[in-house]
């Protein structure tokens, strides 16, 4: 038997490494377009590689993906996140897990996931191929799948896994569509929020854990840790709603107003206690100097300044009006978005292979017998956290099946 994988990344590698052990006598080759292997993968989390959750609820993990989630929902129970924690462990990489769930090799460095994978393809045989662009899959008789390899080479195969990553557009996903597949448009997920007319920008470093954000008008919203940047704001609570809003925010042009309550789940009556509870103990205090507990300092002031409320009164001069301001400002304060920035460097697409046109059990295309997807060319991906190559992972371990 000869197999395919299409892509030579962290779904391709995990795909062919399960197709060799499943079959150990077949011929197994990546063919990967550029010079790089596992690109994504020597970039993501910032060098140091999350490869996958450690929550403990299959169902939980599984609500990770704005798109997918009923579908990894149904195979997680045969391959998740403990078990792609064994994977790893099993062929010599310690891995660790920090107290926000996400786990990383304990080198703290992807590069010990990069050598994981080129060291189990150099022990079952598998061939290796850069530079190798597939422009053309042609099904042929005998149900064997025709490839036409850069310019001029053709090449038969039994069983083709497409692993090809999310495409920025649909241009690259035509050879797929032409086959009969429906493509659902890639549209970017995980994005990070840019402000340019908002003066928290001059805030950049502060981190509030947690708060709650909303996107005005629609019924979007998450909780997390939010960042302020240099060009306005990231962290999970801003990723999440960039991820499960990212087609709607697309047909926004990336413009509308975000909604923090720096407070998190606290309503605004729970705010209102907060504050009076701050007039009641402190009434000599200057507001300057004593501050909800949950604001860092900094945006402490910054929130004054925005409310045009005197940092130099006292507590038990605030006032009716003073004070209305502040609760509002603490639990609804609102921001006007203007486009996007990605997420250091890591891609992620909504949209691809719709799964209309997959057998997700088996990752089988329904169009094309002995066709196969893994990964993020199909219309599933996660927020961040390690999600995104869960369902890698996973989706490779059923596509390697090749039933």
């Amino acid at each position: 038997m000869r197999i395919a994988v299409i892509g030579g990344g962290a779904a391709g590698f995990f795909s062919a490494i399960h197709a060799k052990e499943n079959h150990p006598i077949a011929e197994v080759t990546i063919l990967e377009k550029s010079k790089k292997l596992l690109s994504k993968v020597k970039i993501s989390g910032g060098g140091r590689c999350n490869v996958t959750n450690g929550t403990d609820s299959l169902s939980m993990l599984a609500k990770a993906y704005p798109r997918g989630e009923k579908q990894l929902k149904k195979i997680f129970p045969t391959f998740s996140n403990k078990d792609t924690i064994a994977w790893f462990e099993a062929r010599g990489v310690p891995l660790v897990k920090q107290p926000d769930g996400c786990i990383f090799p304990k080198s703290q460095n992807s590069q010990s996931i990069i050598d994981c994978f080129l060291k189990e393809t150099k022990r079952l045989n598998i061939s290796v191929r850069t530079e190798t662009k597939v422009k053309e899959l042609i099904p042929i008789e005998g149900g064997r799948i025709r490839l036409q390899i850069n310019e001029s080479e053709i090449e038969d195969f039994d069983k083709v896994i497409v692993a090809t990553g999310g495409s920025p557009k649909k241009e690259g996903l035509l050879w797929l569509e032409q086959l009969g597949h429906e493509i659902i448009d890639p549209v970017p997920s995980l994005f990070t929020f840019n402000m340019p007319d908002e003066d928290v920008k001059s805030l950049m470093g502060i981190v509030v854990d947690p708060v709650q954000t909303k996107i005005e008008g629609t019924k979007l919203k998450a909780s997390g840790p939010l960042l302020i940047t240099h060009w306005g704001m990231s962290g999970p609570a801003v990723l999440i709603l960039s991820a499960f809003g990212a087609r709607l925010l697309s047909k926004k042009s990336y413009e509308f107003k975000l909604h923090v309550n720096w407070f998190n789940d606290l309503n605004e009556i729970g705010i209102r206690r907060e504050i009076d509870a701050l007039e009641e103990n402190y009434p000599k205090k200057i507001l300057q100097n004593i501050r909800p507990l949950q604001i860092p300092d900094r945006l402490w002031q910054f929130l004054l300044t925005k409310g045009n409320i005197s940092s130099q009164k006292k507590w038990e001069e605030i006032g009716k009006k003073d004070k209305n301001k502040l609760v509002d400002l603490l639990f609804n304060d609102v921001y006007r978005v203007k486009g996007k920035t990605t997420f250091k460097e890591e891609f992620v697409t909504c949209g691809g292979v719709s799964l209309n046109s997959i057998d997700c059990l088996t990752m089988q295309s329904k169009i094309v017998p002995n066709l196969y997807f893994a990964g993020e060319v199909m219309d599933i991906d996660g927020i961040t956290g390690g999600y995104n190559f869960q369902a890698a992972w996973t989706t490779g371990f059923f596509a390697a099946k090749l039933s």
